[in-house]
């Protein structure tokens, strides 16, 4: 594995050329399409040093990919080997898609099966859910959550999800770093 210090170099220098492209393509940009070109750049650049060796890393360059105007950020960032990972991405993306159809079917199927759950009655005769029924649906909840904030997470079992989560919070802590010194940098160069 590399040293922070040298990941942080990479992702800074090509989210530095993404930045550049973005701002040679369109000089009068509104904040929105700014904030968008950032965060494109940025998820690409953090794909790119990751070497799409994970299913979030995939799962942005298929995102950007799906977009036409994003070939050029793309080529500019990724490089000769955009095609083979924007075609790698989107096949994650088509089967992601299918799974996640499939688990939806099946879990209709289930609920349907089960009938009416079981309650406990309290003593006033009100229905109580069952202690772990309760933790259950707040697991089932809080993973659901997850899945949407993690790239690809949709189509991820229970360990993969956590396995990509964890990955995606060290690598986007390292964004962050290279962000606010980037921001640092800035302030100390404007108020010279």
């Amino acid at each position: 594995m590399h040293s922070a210090s040298s990941i942080k170099q990479k992702f800074l220098k090509k989210w530095i050329m993404g930045l550049q492209l973005c701002n040679s393509s369109k000089k009068n940009m509104t904040i929105m399409e700014r904030r968008k070109a950032i965060k494109l750049s940025a998820d690409l650049a953090l794909a790119s040093v990751r070497n799409y060796t994970t299913r979030w890393s995939r799962a942005l360059v298929a995102s950007a990919s799906q977009n036409d105007d994003n070939q050029a950020l793309l080529q500019h960032i990724i490089g000769s080997d955009a095609a083979k990972h924007k075609k790698a991405s989107i096949n994650v993306v088509a089967n992601s898609t299918t799974s996640v159809a499939k688990k939806i079917a099946s879990k209709k199927i289930l609920k349907r099966s089960w009938g009416i759950r079981r309650v406990r009655k309290l003593s006033n005769g009100a229905l109580k859910d069952p202690p772990y029924s309760i933790a259950k649906r707040l697991v089932k909840k809080r993973t659901q959550l997850l899945k949407n904030l993690v790239p690809g997470g949709e189509s991820m079992d229970a360990i993969s999800l956590i396995e990509e989560t964890l990955d995606y919070m060290v690598w986007l802590r390292a964004q962050v770093d290279v962000m606010r010194s980037l921001a640092r940098a800035s302030e100390r160069l404007d108020g010279k």
